[in-house]
Order: structure tokens, then C-alpha cells, then sequence
């Protein structure tokens, strides 16, 4: 696809962007740069840090989602046992 294929809103957006320069031609865009990598006990207060932040489900709300999951498994497992019963009778007669 060249320039000539985008529309005015498209070479708008990517002068924003910075892949265009002001005369419209296509711009490498500056690398950015990579942190320092961390050590492993830093890395690990770094998710211990995050993991505090997460909103756990309670129990009632855990144990609510679980019956609702297992609900649902046992309804498609019937369904699909169900389908897989009756197309097997329909081959046995045309193949029997």
C-alpha cells in the first residue's frame, strides 16, 4: 500500500503518530528505550507489589461462578452425549 492509496484522515493520523514527517513522507519513528532488566528478588516484590492491587473474589462469588461453571459443563455434556448417541444410531442405519 503506498501514500497515494490512504485517504486525508489516515495521513492526518499517522503525521500525529510521527510515521509521517511534515512534507508527507514516511518517518522512521525514534526506538525507545529498553529498561534495565531487574534481579530476581526485585521481580518478585514487583508482582508481590501488584498482586496486592488485584481485586480477589470473595468466597460467596467463588463458589457461585463454580456452580455456574459446573452447571454449564453438565448441560453441554448431555447435549453433545445426546447428539453424539442419536448421529451414531443414524450412521448404524445407513451403514448397517
Amino acid at each position: 500500500m503506498s501514500l497515494d492509496d490512504l485517504n486525508r484522515e489516515q495521513k492526518r493520523m499517522l503525521k500525529r503518530q510521527g510515521a509521517l514527517d511534515e512534507q508527507g513522507k514516511p518517518t522512521r519513528a525514534p526506538r525507545q528505550a529498553t529498561r534495565e532488566r531487574v534481579g530476581p528478588l526485585q521481580y518478585l516484590r514487583e508482582v508481590r507489589d501488584e498482586m496486592r492491587k488485584v481485586a480477589w473474589a470473595g468466597r460467596p462469588e467463588v463458589v457461585r461462578y463454580s456452580l455456574i461453571v459446573t452447571a454449564c459443563v453438565i448441560v453441554y455434556m448431555i447435549y453433545i452425549g445426546g447428539l453424539d448417541y442419536g448421529l451414531s444410531k443414524v450412521a448404524d442405519w445407513f451403514y448397517v
